[in-house]
C-alpha cells in the first residue's frame, strides 16, 4: 500500500492546510515510510501473543480505606480567624 501525492493533497484540503509542491512530496514520502514500517510489523508472528489493553500492567496505588477518628468541629476551626465555632466562614462567591 502506498499514498499518492493526490491523496496527500486531499488530506491537506480536508485539514484546511496548504503546502507547496516540495512539502507535498516530503509528506508523501513520510506517509509511505510510515506505511512501510507498519507492513514490517505485520511480518511478526503474533499467534501466541495475548492482546493487551495497556503495554504495562496497572496496579492500584491507593491505600486501603481505614476507619479513623475524625476531629471535632471546634478543633478544626480553632486556628481560623473567621468561624462561628462550628463552621468556617468564607466570602460569598456566587450571586443568586
Amino acid at each position: 500500500m502506498s499514498i499518492s501525492i493526490d491523496e496527500v493533497k486531499y488530506i491537506a484540503n480536508l485539514s484546511r492546510l496548504s503546502f507547496d509542491e516540495k512539502e507535498l512530496q516530503d509528506f508523501t514520502n513520510q506517509f509511505n515510510d510510515i506505511l512501510l514500517f507498519f507492513e514490517k510489523l505485520n511480518e511478526l508472528n503474533t499467534d501466541n501473543i495475548e492482546p493487551l489493553s495497556h503495554p504495562i500492567s496497572n496496579t492500584n496505588v491507593f491505600r486501603e480505606d481505614e476507619i479513623a477518628q475524625s476531629i471535632e468541629c471546634k478543633e478544626a476551626v480553632k486556628n481560623t480567624l473567621y468561624s462561628n465555632d462550628e463552621f468556617f466562614i468564607v466570602p460569598k462567591v456566587i450571586n443568586q
